[in-house]
């Protein structure tokens, strides 16, 4: 994209986002650049300019910084906060009438404010008769029509605080960008649109710089019948059957992974039936540049922390992240009084939801029963229910002993970026999102007031995490990123977990786990103590005691 259309697009969007009320002021320079992909990618305005990237986030602040001094449809206010470029008000009209009714410098008159007083006029009366004030001209912007004062107090409630700079550096993602991916989901389809818009010129590519994805036709497909409801999570698909959720065999007993029967196949109910609906799989090659990393943040570092003690967790500045730690077990049966206590714990039960699942279930009673009240002293609790279960998940926060003070919903997307539409769950409606409620030990103060743990930070993330289906009953990895920054460091504990579980910083619980892996000395030394016939695996590296 050259800079003329980029400049071009730069000024289309800020017209059609500023009268559709689509953005609000005050935004930084990137989030009006996703707002802008976002919208170039769902629209036909400017059907010839192709979407702009991540990586033209330089580009895009140099034309806003252009525009700010000379735009012919208005004018914008920009500043500087924190390193990053803001975006704090967009007038839209004649830049020459604006800076009639709002100039940026201008010299006051001296006014004799006893004799006007005595005339029975006031400054503003003045100015009002001067035309200044004219209400005829319209500002366009809310901003626009509050006063001097009221835009200071405005501009100092925008700027952020040293504490809000540390904490988002402090908890800045490793890996921040994404990949927009193309309405017409083909490269063949992407071309064919982009030649049908200008015919007598063709385009160079001719598909643009989204990914694309490309159909996997095998012998019993039938591209007639479109795609598949399910796409790369089908259970006929080998990317499910190679799923680190599904226990592999033996090597070398000939056995082959047994699917479930009647949820998968294109939905006619037979097991391990090919699915005769389309597939897809990502289409790219080097000429479309590096491809995005995977579970990148299982080589990220962790940096050094702050001198300032600003959300550093229970641990402080003592904070220390441990290798992966899992024990394999029977969770109605086993021990939890040796595991210790806990500042998280996050369970994703398998609740009976009174339909027919891949995987065992537990009774409601079952689940009431468990002994998670021995686990924390305070702390938080995120616990995963679907379906009836979030009635019987408030309940057994209740009965454990805690308090529901929030709500987290995963908003679930398919292979292409779409919201599911045809889900494995739902008695009435197909479910296309999944709840975790968000639980605190319940301590209260002499006057009944419940007590937050000093240690957790609040208000860093929002309650919706829109995220890509994998195999059955995986939970995306970003609600791993928002647990570990509400509460840094300390002990964490995954109830009902998988191999996919694992992770740094975290013990997880499960029945199809493998052989135990501990780094906790004291840990170790009291699982043997109750369980003398229990084998555990212990790295080379040094066990921590704690």
């Amino acid at each position: 994209m050259t800079d003329d259309e980029l400049s071009l697009l730069v000024s289309t969007g800020l017209q059609t986002f500023s009268t559709s009320g689509r953005i609000s002021t005050p935004l930084t320079s990137m989030d009006f650049l996703l707002a802008l992909i976002s919208f170039k990618s769902s629209s036909s305005v400017s059907p010839g300019l192709p979407v702009p990237r991540l990586t033209d986030l330089a580009r895009v602040e140099k034309i806003l910084e252009a525009l700010s001094s000379n735009w012919d449809h208005g004018s914008i206010q920009l500043s500087q906060e924190g390193g990053e470029l803001h975006i704090t008000d967009v007038h839209l009209g004649n830049p020459r009438v604006l800076d009639a009714i709002n100039p940026r410098k201008r010299k006051r008159a001296p006014i004799d404010e006893d004799a006007d007083s005595a005339a029975g006029n006031t400054p503003d009366e003045i100015s009002s008769s001067n035309g200044e004030n004219d209400s005829s001209i319209s500002m366009n912007t809310p901003l626009g029509n509050l006063s001097k004062d009221l835009k200071e107090v405005y501009a100092i409630l925008q700027k952020g605080t040293a504490k809000g700079r540390l904490l988002a550096e402090r908890f800045r993602s490793p890996n921040g960008g994404f990949e927009p991916i193309c309405t017409y989901i083909t490269k063949v389809e992407c071309a064919k649109f982009r030649s049908e818009t200008d015919p007598s010129n063709p385009p160079n590519p001719p598909f643009c710089n989204l990914l694309h994805f490309r159909p996997l036709i095998r012998p019993h497909t039938d591209p007639s019948l479109g795609h598949c409801s399910y796409l790369n999570t089908c259970y006929s698909e080998p990317t499910y059957s190679q799923s680190p959720s599904i226990t592999p065999f033996p090597p070398g007993t000939g056995a082959r992974v047994s699917l479930p029967s009647g949820l998968g196949a294109g939905g006619r109910g037979k097991e391990k039936a090919p699915c005769r609906y389309l597939h897809f799989e990502i289409d790219w090659d080097e000429k479309d540049g590096p491809p995005a990393p995977i579970d990148g943040w299982r080589t990220q570092r962790l940096r050094k922390p702050f001198k300032i003690e600003i959300g550093m967790g229970p641990d402080g500045r003592d904070m220390q992240v441990l290798p992966p730690q899992w024990i394999n077990c029977d969770l109605r049966r086993f021990d939890y009084s040796v595991l210790g206590k806990f500042h998280v714990i996050m369970a994703d039960p398998p609740w009976d939801i009174h339909m027919s699942l891949p995987y065992g279930t537990m009774t409601d009673d079952e689940m009431r029963a468990m002994p998670i009240p021995t686990l924390q002293d305070e702390g938080l609790l995120f616990l995963w229910v679907t379906g009836r279960a979030m009635e019987v998940g408030r309940e057994c926060l209740r009965v454990w002993g805690y308090t529901r003070v929030d709500e987290v919903v995963w908003v679930k997307t398919n292979q292409l970026q779409r919201v599911i539409r045809t889900g494995r769950t739902g008695h009435w409606l197909n479910h296309t999102k999944e709840h975790m409620l968000v639980g605190v030990k319940t301590r209260t103060d002499a006057a009944g007031n419940l007590i937050f743990p000093s240690w957790a930070n609040r208000g860093l993330d929002t309650d919706v995490i829109v995220s890509e289906v994998r195999e059955t009953s995986r939970k995306p990895d970003e609600v791993y990123g928002l647990i570990e920054r509400m509460c840094p460091g300390g002990r964490k504990i995954e109830i009902f977990g998988r191999k996919h579980n694992t992770r740094p910083g975290w013990l997880t619980l499960g029945n199809q786990l493998g052989q135990d892996q501990i780094y906790e000395e004291d840990l170790a030394a009291r699982i043997k103590a109750r369980y003398p016939e229990r084998f555990m695996s212990v790295s080379d590296q040094a066990m921590i005691t704690r």
